[in-house]
């Protein structure tokens, strides 16, 4: 069967070879059907093309990080170090399906709307594949980010918040030619973060509880598809637990499915500061069936873990250090199960250098 476009909540469907960024009938966010085999070869990413809707290849190495462990309280903590992809994120995953896709239907430009680490991935790939980027990016993001995304050949349009970029992107698309990545839609970057469960497998964790933190929800439904596909195909008996971290800042999962909200400031964790995931329902869904749990950090647990993570030698955004507070804080609420603890390290530090120099000189 060739994959297809599928909207749950109205039943349009297409083939792949057509592209949309949303149902074009009801609005939805769009799934990917398509038959899954474990026949993993190769590496990186494009290892698990049989579990994908698409194989871009090894494009620029993305996938295939390192899982290195530490013991933590009396856990058996696996980092996962998806800072170490090609553009500095777990991103590049979804990326690298998203824009070869682009570069397969016959695009020439690409357009994005984000904070950062996204602008920087889709520009990297964009580059690598001949493709034309602009990236509508806030004022308020980081100057390294936006000067990385304009070295790599992409236009930053600056607007005044998250929400005109989002409104901005729009106005571009209207045009036959240009492919709006749309990654907090995209069920692309949910296959993309499928691969970090395949690849975490072959590493050896098979059972346990898994930290993640959530901003649109992709990494957290990628990852727990991955899981899911293992157990299906009986290579695994049981999904591990999953907790999910918010900030005091932006929290609508949270909000959702405990039906109250928490004041304080988790700002520092940007890259997970989306108010409304497009995949809300389907990410409180999953929480609800398996009975698993949200934790909400604040901008001092985020310096803490941070510190602990730098001490470590893992070199870290802001963002990556609040999944590791959001284990703290779930331990002290008594929600961690079992020894082995995964947690994604999502970004690297190198690209928030201006924060941890500001960090550093208030005594991190």
């Amino acid at each position: 069967m060739n994959p297809q476009w599928i909207c749950k909540r109205c039943g349009f469907s297409d083939e792949l070879s057509r592209y949309y960024w949303r149902c074009p009938r009801c609005g939805a966010p769009l799934d990917l059907s398509y038959e899954v085999k474990w026949s993993p070869r190769g590496t990186g990413v494009s290892r698990y093309s049989s579990m994908l809707p698409i194989d871009p290849g090894y494009l620029l190495g993305e996938g295939n990080t390192p899982l290195i462990s530490r013991d933590i309280n009396g856990h058996r903590i696996y980092f996962k170090l998806e800072y170490l992809n090609p553009s500095g994120s777990f991103k590049d995953r979804g990326t690298s399906l998203s824009l070869y896709l682009a570069k397969k239907l016959g695009y020439k430009i690409v357009v994005e709307d984000t904070s950062g680490n996204t602008g920087i991935s889709v520009a990297t790939y964009a580059s690598a594949l001949g493709l034309r980027a602009k990236i509508y990016m806030p004022r308020t993001a980081p100057r390294g980010k936006k000067a990385v995304v304009e070295m790599l050949g992409a236009e930053v349009i600056e607007t005044g918040s998250r929400h005109e970029a989002s409104i901005r992107v729009l106005e571009a698309i209207n045009q036959p030619s240009v492919f709006y990545v749309a990654h907090t839609w995209s069920p692309l970057y949910t296959s993309g973060a499928e691969t970090i469960a395949y690849e975490v497998y072959e590493q050896g964790f098979r059972k346990g509880t898994v930290v993640i933190p959530i901003g649109s929800g992709g990494l957290f439904l990628g990852i727990v598809r991955g899981f899911t596909n293992l157990v299906e195909l009986g290579l695994l008996d049981d999904m591990p637990q999953i907790i999910g971290v918010q900030g005091y800042s932006v929290h609508p999962v949270y909000r959702e499915l405990y039906g109250r909200s928490h004041k304080g400031s988790s700002n520092l964790a940007d890259g997970i500061m989306v108010p409304n995931p497009p995949r809300l329902t389907e990410i409180v869904s999953l929480i609800k069936k398996y009975k698993w749990g949200i934790v909400l950090v604040g901008n001092n647990e985020i310096t803490n873990a941070l510190k602990n993570l730098y001490r470590m030698g893992f070199i870290v955004e802001p963002t990556s250090a609040a999944a590791l507070a959001g284990f703290y804080k779930a331990l002290r609420q008594g929600l961690v199960t079992g020894e082995n603890i995964l947690i994604p390290l999502t970004g690297s530090g190198l690209k928030t250098i201006g924060t941890i120099i500001q960090l550093s000189l208030n005594n991190c």
